[in-house]
């Protein structure tokens, strides 16, 4: 399967390459966002106000990562990927809106944001669960942090990252969905199982 190495601000034409099965790198600038940063986004689009991160080109990380101060600056411990589903509501919009170029979470996403990949150029990959610490050593440094008054794990946490991953692709520009396309096999090989063993 193809490697990349991307370096952000990433361009549609970069992301147009990838496929369903490629591994990506990431270098520049990460940033994180789960629920609730995701609903203030959008609360900021509705009303107007500029967000405090520029996401065009950029990578979006769905993770709650695990912090602590040192001599004054943030350090990173653990950075894990949190469960992307919750996020399905939103994301299609913060891709259109805000030029988000690649998504990073874990356990899929939904037809929406598959959608939304295809219409303006971006790609869902996910990222090892249970390799926190892996994501960490990827991290140089947190840059900033925004919305704080949302607690730690909530907040937006710019990184800068190198050779961040691996990540997978799952979601492509084409709209390709890898884990929608495993759960719909798995389902009729069940029912093929089911079939020949006679049970309806």
């Amino acid at each position: 399967m193809p490697t990349y190495y991307l370096k952000t601000p990433i361009s549609e034409e970069d992301i147009r390459k990838l496929r369903v099965g490629d591994i990506v790198y990431v270098s520049g600038t990460m940033v994180t966002a789960r629920d609730a940063a995701h609903r203030r986004m959008l609360e900021y689009l509705k009303e107007g106000k500029p967000l405090p991160v520029d996401l065009r080109g950029g990578v979006l990380y769905h993770c709650g990562p695990v912090v602590r101060k040192k001599n004054g600056e943030w350090e990173v411990v653990a950075a894990g990927p949190t469960t992307s589903a919750r996020m399905e509501l939103y994301e299609a919009t913060v891709i259109e809106k805000f030029g988000v170029k690649i998504v990073v979470g874990k356990g899929g996403m939904g037809s929406k944001t598959a959608e939304a990949c295809r219409k303006y150029g971006a790609v869902y990959t996910i990222f090892t669960g249970g390799a926190a610490v892996l994501a960490a050593n990827a991290i140089k440094r947190v840059i900033k942090v925004e919305w704080l008054d949302l607690g730690i794990p909530e907040a937006l946490w710019v990184f800068e990252v190198e050779k961040f991953g691996p990540l997978l692709v799952t979601i492509d520009s084409t709209g390709r969905n890898l884990i929608e396309e495993v759960v719909e096999g798995a389902l009729k090989k069940r029912d093929e199982i089911l079939a020949k063993l006679g049970v309806k």
